[in-house]
């Protein structure tokens, strides 16, 4: 595929038509390598294609694809196995996926009643844990291998839209819901250990900073994205004010403390540092619909991938990240 120019910024493309792109994931092992889950009919109706794209010199080559009988909503690389993949599924499911293994997945695990919107595999040395969160307001803990999963938690009072395990504290993960909340949860005692009410709004992303295991940052339909220090939950570290519409996902960092990003249905994809008076470093305007996949590649620092309703995946280092850019603003 293509590269193209903008604002001083290359990027790689690919196209995948008639596919509405849900998440992406860089691969943990292969710094080339990303995966994608996407979705037919913008993922009302339909079926769902799970991708995975190598990056070239030039682009962005399919390696692999996968249907499957529903939308595909996320998307989650083995971090144990660089062949494996999880994704979730509007049908409930979640599917192991193989990518030596060309037609179907390895095992599906149908056990929540609604749509699978977020599904993660746990980072920290010794556990290998992989969580889902679903519509049904049920968050699941599952072994590798999918078997019947170790512990379903219950609290949330609205759709859960996203899981996050933490990098730094075993057996602990996020979880963010349409009923305003964060909540944190520890696996061994099956329990939610606290609950912030974040936001007057539906949450639809959350992430753990890399560097600091008490900070968390939520990102809401009410446009904003909140930092959060979990040792004073009272009012947010910062609030990072500018989209104008939803944020759909954001992360964090690899290589940078206080640096995290952004995407949203404004189109845009945002670039801030929570540290800073004015947080705002850069946006990216180079999609055409919804920006709802977004992540950052753990090998090459600042490269980031994204994708859209507008059916492309995007690779890109942004202005504001290169070289002397970030640290040379005030």
């Amino acid at each position: 595929m293509v590269s193209l120019y903008v604002t001083m910024m290359t990027v790689k493309v690919f196209r995948s038509p008639a596919r509405h792109g849900y998440a992406v994931e860089v691969s943990p092992y292969i710094p080339s390598r990303v995966a994608c889950a996407a979705s037919q009919y913008y993922g009302i109706a339909g079926c769902g294609t799970l991708l995975v794209l190598d990056q070239t010199e030039t682009g962005l080559t399919l390696v692999r694809s996968w249907e499957w009988s529903d939308g595909l909503f996320d998307v989650a690389w083995s971090e144990a196995n660089e062949h494996i993949l999880v994704a979730g599924g509007g049908d409930g499911s979640l599917q192991l996926w193989d990518t030596a293994n060309h037609s179907a997945p390895l095992r599906v695990a149908k056990e929540h009643t609604q749509e699978v919107y977020t599904v993660d595999w746990s980072q920290t040395r010794g556990e290998s844990l992989i969580v889902s969160g679903s519509w049904d307001q049920t968050v699941k803990v599952w072994d590798p291998a999918l078997s019947p999963s170790l512990t379903t938690l219950r609290g949330h009072e609205g759709v859960i839209y996203s899981t996050i395990w933490s990098p730094h504290i075993p057996g602990c993960f996020a979880s963010a819901s349409g009923d305003g909340t964060l909540r944190i949860w520890d696996v061994k005692g099956a329990a939610c250990r606290l609950a912030i009410p974040a936001h007057k709004a539906e949450i639809l992303s959350c992430d753990w900073c890399k560097y600091d295991q008490n900070v968390v940052a939520t990102g809401s339909v009410d446009c904003t994205v909140c930092v959060w220090d979990l040792r004073n939950i009272r009012q947010p570290v910062n609030q990072l004010l500018g989209h104008t519409y939803a944020i759909r996902r954001l992360k964090f960092s690899p290589f940078d403390k206080t640096v995290l990003a952004s995407c949203s249905y404004d189109f845009t994809v945002r670039f801030w540092d929570y540290s800073r008076q004015q947080p705002l470093l850069d946006t990216v305007e180079h999609h055409s619909e919804f920006v709802c996949g977004l992540d950052f590649n753990l090998h090459i620092p600042n490269q980031v991938v994204d994708c859209s309703w507008d059916e492309t995946v995007k690779v890109y280092t942004p202005a504001c990240l290169s070289v002397g850019a970030h640290s040379a603003a005030p």
